[in-house]
């Protein structure tokens, strides 16, 4: 997903007069939107789909990260540790 900025900058007054087209062209689109107020930027809009899936993936990778700290700092368990600690023995 990438910004186009000849698409993806709005006005707030734009916002204003038709939101219901700015929210269809980012669902369909799925890029987020840059709302601008007198020429700078002051908020993103994105579909709530599209949102909802970009923080599964931040935190997904920030599990591996972690894990990857864990494993390069000695932080590690056998699976039958694991199993045990989880109850699944």
């Amino acid at each position: 997903m990438s910004v186009k900025f000849s698409e993806d900058i709005v006005p707030l007054t734009d916002m204003k007069v038709n939101p219901g087209k700015v929210v269809k062209r980012t669902n369909e689109s799925h890029r987020p939107i840059l709302l601008t107020s007198r020429g700078r930027g002051v908020a993103v809009m994105q579909s709530l789909d599209d949102f909802e899936q970009a923080e599964e993936e931040k935190a997904f990778m920030r599990a591996i990260v972690e894990g990857l700290d864990d494993l390069n700092n000695n932080r590690e368990i056998s699976l039958d540790a694991a199993k045990s600690r989880l109850g699944l023995k």
